[in-house]
């Protein structure tokens, strides 16, 4: 099965074999190639055949490639192949929070940061007692981790939190 993960990775390289930063998920629609046994777990561990995927940088890789179709179902998408993974609650998480100017500056588990506005909008997530998550891109979100969590309720007031002078959401 570690021949197939190099597999998938080998098709993510560009001409001069490094990988894509952001691959155009849009672009690439293959036939389903089958299930493969990659998980995400609730807490945002990625596992592949029950053991965890500790390289940061092949999670990191295949989290840059998967999407979450009109069908509910989680896919790793490359332009040849296309698998189904388990996702428990949320794919990815946000790991901090930081206010800039009239925005709130978000921090993933894969490094990657985004601008909470109406593009990437803040919701409660009912499934873990009202904790924030975040809309993404490829239809994909991202839960907040704790200390990301109660530090966006540290910087939340009566109003709730505003970030890109119009989007807000009300925690309290």
């Amino acid at each position: 099965m570690a021949d197939q993960l190099d597999k998938i990775s080998d098709q993510l390289k560009d001409e001069q074999g490094r990988n894509f930063d952001s691959p155009p998920l849009h672009l690439w629609n293959p036939a389903l190639s089958g299930d493969i046994p990659i998980r995400i777990a609730a807490d945002g561990t990625w596992y592949h055949q029950g053991d965890p995927i500790i390289r940061e940088s092949l999670r990191n890789l295949f989290a840059s490639i998967l999407r979450r179709e009109d069908d509910g179902e989680y896919y790793l998408v490359t332009p040849a192949e296309k698998w189904r993974i388990q996702v428990e609650l949320h794919p990815l998480l946000v790991t901090d929070v930081e206010p800039r100017e009239d925005t709130l500056l978000l921090t993933l588990n894969t490094g990657r940061t985004l601008t909470v506005s109406e593009d990437h909008a803040l919701f409660l997530e009912p499934r873990v007692e009202n904790v924030a998550a975040v809309n993404l891109w490829h239809g994909l979100t991202a839960l907040f981790s704790r200390s990301a969590w109660y530090r966006l309720v540290g910087l939340s007031n009566d109003h709730g939190v505003v970030s890109s002078g119009s989007f807000r959401l009300q925690l309290r």
